[in-house]
């Protein structure tokens, strides 16, 4: 089975790095501060509850999450992980068509794959930004669409007016829009955000995660925000019943108490982004301007940077696999000062090698 996403730390040829804890993973984008100690030892006092099944209804943790977004509670489906409820929408709705940019979070092609549903595609142009002609491909009237915002593997920020076009009209053509706030968090513009347009707008639906800005990706949290009840309950009724762990819950709760370290996260982020980014740049590579925990760049020439540096103990996101890219393509995440200098070095000498041996093969 060939796997899609990042975070492939269980590969036999990095076991000696695993051993030794030296293993730099930049594949999956994940809060570079660690898991808040408070999630930690929420999920340790948890243990002794998960003696119980846990809620299928969620009501601790939608309680929890009703107030920090300030929704009803009935607005709120939670599930093991963004990409849960990524299918279970997917099964819910059933549609015969659906609207994807490319590229983009693979996950939405796949469950619709799933359901048998015509894909059409948004091509992005070269500056791979959504443009305002998405709205001249609306009009072919999709039964669902998918925005990523910020745009995996780009990071790239939807113009806020342009998002705001695209929601009104495709409440009036009758569209689902799926809205993937996951990696907003990271981004410090959380205003943003169209959770509060939930209130106003049936065929919105907000997708978010604990995944990357908690640092839970094992635990496995994600949870949706809309006013359609029908559809909610069509997701709930396409899934398992206890599709949220008691340690999940809990998990989820204590994060969301978590302000101090979000903000101290986001201002890392930034900072730290904006250094990888000239650091990547004076390497001679072609770097978007992405404002999530991750970074997006194009190596011309070179199809094999990751193999190159997977002998170092460090992993980078290939991104030839989504659509419209090819091997030249590669996303990283935003760590530590430390780490990022890491990869910076590593990189570095693997771009000279590259050098070094198209030298060597012009003079062959």
């Amino acid at each position: 089975m060939e796997l899609q996403h990042g975070g492939n730390i269980y590969d036999g040829s990095l076991e000696r790095f695993r051993r030794e804890g030296t293993l730099l993973d930049f594949s999956a984008n994940i809060n570079p501060l660690g898991m808040p100690e408070g999630v930690r030892r929420a999920v340790t006092e948890a243990l002794d509850q998960a003696v119980h099944y846990p809620d299928p209804l969620c009501r601790r943790l939608k309680g929890a999450l009703s107030e920090y977004h300030k929704v009803p509670e009935d607005f709120l489906i939670c599930g093991n992980g963004g990409a849960d409820l990524i299918y279970r929408l997917a099964y819910a709705l059933r549609p015969k068509r659906a609207l994807l940019t490319a590229p983009t979070f693979s996950e939405y092609e796949e469950a619709l794959k799933q359901t048998g549903t015509e894909l059409l595609f948004y091509r992005m142009e070269a500056d791979l930004e959504v443009r305002k002609d998405i709205l001249e491909q609306m009009e072919q009237r999709p039964d669902v669409m998918f925005l990523c915002n910020p745009n995996n593997p780009t990071g790239i920020l939807t113009d806020q007016e342009l998002l705001i076009q695209i929601l009104k009209k495709a409440e009036h053509l009758g569209i689902f829009l799926v809205l993937d706030e996951c990696f907003l968090d990271f981004t410090g513009q959380e205003e943003r955000s169209l959770i509060e347009e939930t209130k106003k707008y049936a065929h919105l639906f907000i997708l978010k995660s604990f995944t990357k800005m908690y640092a839970m990706p094992g635990i496995r949290l994600g949870y949706g925000i809309s006013g359609c009840k029908d559809l909610l309950e069509g997701m709930e009724r396409a899934g398992q019943c206890w599709g949220v762990s008691v340690l999940a819950s809990e998990a989820g709760v204590a994060a969301l108490r978590e302000q101090e370290y979000k903000e101290k996260a986001v201002a890392l982020v930034r900072k730290e982004r904006k250094r990888m980014k000239e650091d990547l740049e004076r390497l001679g590579l072609q770097v978007w301007d992405g404002q999530a925990d991750y970074l997006f760049f194009r190596a011309p020439g070179i199809t094999d940077l990751y193999e190159r540096l997977l002998p170092e103990g460090i992993l980078i996101r290939r991104c030839g696999n989504y659509r419209g890219l090819d091997g030249e393509y590669y996303r990283v995440a935003v760590k530590t000062r430390t780490e990022n200098i890491q990869l910076s070095i590593a990189m570095e000498q693997a771009l000279k090698k590259v050098a070094s041996d198209g030298a060597a093969g012009v003079k062959g």
